[in-house]
């Protein structure tokens, strides 16, 4: 099973039709000292903004179908929303498994996992890691052997991926907060401001935060907190 993360506590939204395994899954998290669920529900006609305004690190989706995803949800923005996602309770689709990794999503279990296994994944995806099955690694590594195949693309560089949480995050930077008070300002740890300008410095190949900004701003955002 996966270590807690040590000096921080990661926050979850569950979002599980299935009331056995949303119940179960709060019963472990609450026994656990590095989890806290800050919102849970069964209901696909949840709104977005309840999601966005726990501020949560982590989101646990009970189901793939693109019908029961919260509204203006959509596949393509999941990993744009500024945190992690897991896909619990997955058949071994292929397509479908493909289809997540596009919209950003890093955390893979397929139905037999259990809640135990769900924890790890928690973690896991909170340190940047992915959590795959092993039964779908073998598309994912055809995927890249494919892909490295292919003639690279010339031109200009692509415009950086930031999440609407990056994009926060880099507007506060902007304008000169600290990250203490860029903690305060979005209701976030400083530990998590942190993660997300390293990332960000990474991303854009900066290697400060004035020159992520200069980097971020020439791409064509606007940054505006």
């Amino acid at each position: 099973m996966s270590a807690p993360v040590p000096g921080e506590t990661i926050r979850v939204f569950l979002l599980i039709e299935n009331r056995l395994l949303r119940e179960t899954l709060v019963r472990l998290f609450r026994k656990r000292s590095d989890l806290m669920v800050v919102g849970q529900s069964g209901q696909a006609d949840l709104g977005a903004q309840e999601i966005l305004d726990s501020n949560c690190d982590v989101l646990v989706v009970g189901s793939f179908q693109t019908n029961w995803l919260p509204v203006n949800f959509t596949l393509e923005s999941m990993g744009q929303l500024g945190f992690r996602v897991i896909l619990i309770g997955l058949d071994p689709d292929e397509r479908q498994f493909m289809d997540a990794i596009r919209a950003g999503v890093t955390g893979f279990l397929m139905k037999d996992a259990s809640a135990t296994d769900v924890v790890g994944a928690v973690r896991a995806v909170f340190r940047d890691e992915a959590v795959c099955p092993s039964q779908l690694c073998g598309r994912l590594f055809r995927f890249v052997a494919q892909t490295a195949k292919e003639p690279s693309s010339q031109g200009q560089p692509s415009k950086p991926e930031l999440t609407l949480r990056q994009r926060q995050l880099v507007a506060l930077v902007a304008k000169g907060l600290t990250n203490k008070e860029i903690a305060s300002r979005l209701n976030l740890s400083e530990f998590t401001v942190r993660n997300h300008i390293h990332r960000i410095l990474k991303q854009v190949d900066a290697e400060s935060r004035s020159e992520a900004v200069d980097v971020i701003r020439a791409s064509g955002f606007v940054l505006n907190a």
